[in-house]
């Protein structure tokens, strides 16, 4: 998933992988159909060269539309974002033992204080 930059900030796009041609070693495509400020359709084509050199080529609205037409028989696939399972994520804490209480530690693993014992008869 990629983003563009419209009305001074970044917006998700789809993202689709092109068919290089000539002396470009990468051709994506970003499409996004309505800005949610301006509601301005854009199409973003950016192509990086054997030398690293980068060319961007964008469009708005009706142009915008007749590029994305264009440009629709050289679409190998679309970019998708990997959904990552949060059900398997657990929550595990520390659990510690300090003056004889039992405490969880949650972030900060550094400061932790692990096994002292208060000893009142120590001068």
């Amino acid at each position: 998933m990629g983003y563009i930059h419209c009305c001074g900030g970044l917006h998700k796009t789809r993202t689709f992988c092109l068919a290089p041609k000539e002396n470009f070693v990468i051709c994506e495509l970003d499409y996004l159909p309505k800005c949610p400020v301006c509601g301005h359709t854009v199409v973003q084509l950016t192509r990086v060269d054997v030398h690293d050199n980068i060319s961007i080529v964008r469009k708005v609205n009706k142009k915008a539309k007749e590029f994305l037409k264009k440009l629709k028989s050289f679409v190998l696939y679309e970019v998708r974002a990997i959904n990552y399972n949060r059900v398997n994520t657990g929550r595990f804490y520390l659990n510690y033992n300090e003056f004889g209480v039992k405490k969880r530690c949650y972030s900060n693993l550094s400061s932790l204080k692990i096994g002292l014992t208060e000893n009142k008869y120590l001068k």
